[in-house]
This record gives structure tokens, C-alpha cells and sequence, in this order.
């Protein structure tokens, strides 16, 4: 009796099924480098700040134009010098979560106008995401006096708290209470 590899009442489909599956996920892998397999699977970007266009930029002229002009073309700006208004501050970045939901930098540009002591404009700068100084977190607590619990202090912390009010357990009055049924 001669055995078949597949069985007499299967369809044509059914003997085919396996090679079809492989064909097409071999298709599918070699279809991959031809595209951005990266982009797939990213997460969007998102914009942030006051993104201030180049042309809007080739607008400002160094020495006519005023503070109310710059912000009659550019727009209120992102922030202003610390300690003087001499300096304006359009910041924009764009954004995209990483693994984690950890927010990640992809590109930052800072426009800094600024201002002499009549108010005109100066000076005009770009600055780009390598511009910028690392700035080291200090990851210090500044101590607060009496927040510091012993261990002894943890164990026995609730020694005497039970029974104070006139619900507790202990069954004693709080101060100033009548007795009732006399």
C-alpha cells in the first residue's frame, strides 16, 4: 500500500498552504530594506516652542527695527534675559518618545534678538542644539530638622496613640467629656 504525503481528501489549498506562507513572509523580509523599517515603528515627532521661519528671520533688520517691530513680525518671544530685557528668546524642539516614555531631544533651534539701550535691534543669532552647555543635576535634598525618625522611634511611634480619643480602644474620655448616665 504506497502512503501519500498528504492525505487523499485534502484540497489543493491545503497542500499548498506551508509554501505560500513562506513565500509571502520571504517576499515581506526582502520588501523590508527598501524601506525605512525605523519609521515604522517610531513614534511621531512633536513640535514644541515658537518655531520662527527663515523668512520671517531675513525680516528683521539690525539697527530699524524696534522691540515692537520684532514682535509685530516674529511674534511674543519664548522668554526673555534673566536679568535684564535686552535679550529675546525664541526656543523651539522637536521631540519624540523614546522607549519608556522617556522624552527625547531630536533637534532644538533658539533665535536670540538683541536689543541696545534705545531698544533697537543689535544683534541677531541662531544658535543650534550644539550651542548649548551640559548642565550637571545636582541630585542633593536640602535636610529638614525633625523629619529624621530613629528606628526605635519607627517601632514604638504608635505606642500611646491608641485609646486617646473617646472612640480609642483604651476607653478613657477625652479631657473636658461628661459622663453620661448619672
Amino acid at each position: 500500500m504506497v502512503r501519500h504525503r498528504f492525505p487523499v481528501n485534502a484540497s489543493l489549498s491545503t497542500r499548498w498552504r506551508r509554501p505560500a506562507a513562506a513565500l509571502v513572509l520571504a517576499l515581506g523580509v526582502a520588501a523590508l530594506p527598501g524601506c525605512n523599517s525605523m519609521a515604522l515603528f517610531a513614534a511621531p515627532e512633536e513640535n514644541r516652542g515658537h518655531a520662527v521661519a527663515d523668512y520671517q528671520l531675513s525680516e528683521v533688520i539690525v539697527g530699524t527695527h524696534s522691540r515692537a517691530d520684532v514682535q509685530a513680525l516674529l511674534g511674543t518671544p519664548t522668554t526673555t534675559g534673566t536679568f535684564d530685557d535686552d535679550n529675546w528668546y525664541y526656543i523651539s524642539a522637536v521631540t519624540r518618545l523614546r522607549p519608556f516614555r522617556t522624552p527625547g531631544l531630536e533637534d532644538q533651534h533658539v533665535v536670540v534678538i538683541a536689543f541696545n539701550a534705545e531698544g533697537m535691534v543689535q544683534e541677531v543669532k541662531e544658535l543650534d542644539r550644539n550651542a548649548g552647555r551640559r548642565v550637571a543635576v545636582v541630585q542633593r535634598q536640602t535636610p529638614s530638622p525633625g523629619t529624621e525618625r530613629t528606628l526605635m522611634q519607627a517601632l514604638l511611634g504608635n505606642i500611646g496613640r491608641l485609646g486617646a480619643g473617646p472612640g480609642g480602644l483604651g476607653g478613657a474620655a477625652a479631657p473636658g467629656a461628661q459622663g453620661g448616665g448619672r
